[in-house]
């Protein structure tokens, strides 16, 4: 079989442990892979028993229903990527790219512009959607997430082919306005699956992908596995689970087509900011700190937000959130700003 010319530099890893893994093994790896590479773009592809792996900045208890997932043995995880929570099982390939010295914008039209052709290869009528989703007949079939490391960018997405469409609903718990704001009634209404437009099984689909994308091939060790095991271990911890909600006197929402859900969690003490935390399925593209630090002890008023948040230019560190959505969330406002 030909392969896609623009993606002859991708390598597909051949990870030492292929089953019985969890998402969290597979999220190290591409850590792994992130530190040990100087100029290769790196790809391979995994499965999981039922998962949910929650976005970067999200919170577990507003996106997971934890009790259903403890009475069927869903795993839930976190990764370090932004973007929104997401069920992943065995009819759900999830897909890896690790590459050199790319910004968000780059990595996505790179991954992009590998993942579509292949799935267009195989007869299907794919095409990008909005932020981050890869749609088929209209429906989603993929969506991918983002984070930098060392000068290196990781993407990574799914592949509905055969997902358990109502394990997934019943595990995820997105808010009343996001299913509003997508016009829908519910989560399963939104995917559809490959298996319902391909003649092939998932297996067969997995080889094309990998024919399509990769003109080379590495296979890792046990040494290399147990030097993923140790990256996996701070996956595994509780407090990176869960993180810190910290206490507030409110929170506030606001919900931006091109950026995602940011909700706002925040203590004011005597007229001025105490504290302020962000959540949400949005896009990081710098350590929050900084845009926090900025808005402490700022007065609760709009002219002062906006004199921080102009000094700090909050697009630096969560795509597509301008100083203007800062301002209508913090404050909640409902219209934007003229």
């Amino acid at each position: 079989m030909e392969r896609n010319p623009i993606a002859k530099g991708l390598t597909y890893v051949e990870l030492p442990v292929t089953g019985g893994q969890t998402a969290t093994f597979y999220l190290a790896a591409e850590e792994f892979l992130a530190h040990m590479m100087h100029d290769e773009e790196f790809f391979f592809m995994w499965q999981v028993a039922p998962t949910v792996v929650v976005g970067r900045n999200q919170s577990v208890e507003s996106e997971v229903d934890l009790d259903y997932c403890r009475r069927h043995g869903v795993d839930v995880c976190r990764r370090k990527s932004g973007g929104g929570a997401i069920y992943a099982d065995e009819g759900n390939v999830m897909f890896s790219m690790v590459s050199p010295g790319m910004n968000v914008a780059e990595a996505f039209a790179r991954y992009l512009s590998l993942i579509i052709p292949a799935l267009r290869s195989l007869g299907l009528p794919a095409e990008a959607s909005g932020r981050n989703d890869v749609l088929v007949g209209g429906r989603k079939v993929s969506g991918t997430a983002f984070y930098q490391l060392g000068g290196h960018s990781v993407v990574h997405g799914t592949m509905l082919y055969d997902t358990d469409r109502t394990n997934m609903a019943a595990c995820l718990t997105p808010g009343a306005d996001k299913l509003r704001a997508k016009g829908v009634a519910s989560v399963p209404s939104r995917i559809g699956l490959l298996k319902d437009h391909l003649s092939i099984g998932i297996a067969a689909f997995k080889r094309h992908v990998r024919e399509h994308l990769c003109g080379r091939s590495i296979t890792l060790d046990e040494t290399d596995a147990e030097g993923i095991r140790t990256i996996e271990q701070a996956y595994r911890s509780p407090a990176f689970l869960y993180g810190s909600n910290p206490s507030c006197d409110f929170t506030r929402k606001l919900r931006i087509d091109t950026c995602g859900t940011v909700e706002a969690h925040i203590n004011v003490r005597h007229g001025r900011i105490r504290t302020v935390d962000f959540a949400g399925d949005f896009f990081v593209l710098a350590d929050l700190t900084p845009l926090r630090t900025a808005l402490t002890g700022v007065s609760f008023q709009e002219e002062a937000i906006r004199r921080a948040a102009k000094a700090v230019v909050p697009e630096r560190f969560i795509r597509h959130f301008g100083t203007d959505d800062l301002v209508r969330l913090l404050l909640d406002k409902t219209q934007p700003t003229p």
